[in-house]
């Protein structure tokens, strides 16, 4: 997971349909301006994005275009995908540090983050 969504140069684009995961790919993103972003995600077909930091303009402009946000994941991409299909987001590991105010919590943005990450997650953290 790349730590802050405005600055990414790529994504992984994953499509699912029920438990079955049709199609994985990295795209690469060439818009910088949160107007190209949105057009790009949008263009892409993109439904819902799972990222870290996010600015609240280009959350903002996503979502009024459509797209769901869920900020301030943070995780390896196999569990965040598995979780994503679990609906188990919300739990402390996939918490980006620093995240408090702005965590995406059972689909609640700006609920509170949970704190207190045990030791354990955070050694199984890949990329924040």
């Amino acid at each position: 997971m790349s730590p802050v969504f405005d600055e990414a140069a790529r994504l992984v684009l994953v499509r699912l349909k029920g438990e079955a995961e049709l199609e994985r790919r990295d795209v690469v993103l060439f818009e910088k301006q949160a107007k190209g972003i949105v057009r790009s995600l949008g263009e892409l077909g993109i439904k819902v994005l799972i990222c870290g930091a996010i600015s609240q303009g280009l959350q903002l402009a996503l979502e009024q275009a459509g797209i769901r946000v869920l900020p301030q994941i943070c995780g390896g991409l196999d569990s965040v995908i598995a979780a994503y299909r679990r609906g188990t987001l919300g739990q402390p590991e996939f918490a980006m540090p620093g995240c408090c105010g702005r965590r995406w919590e059972g689909g609640r943005p700006g609920a509170r983050c949970r704190r207190g990450l045990n030791s354990k997650s955070r050694e199984n953290r890949t990329a924040c």
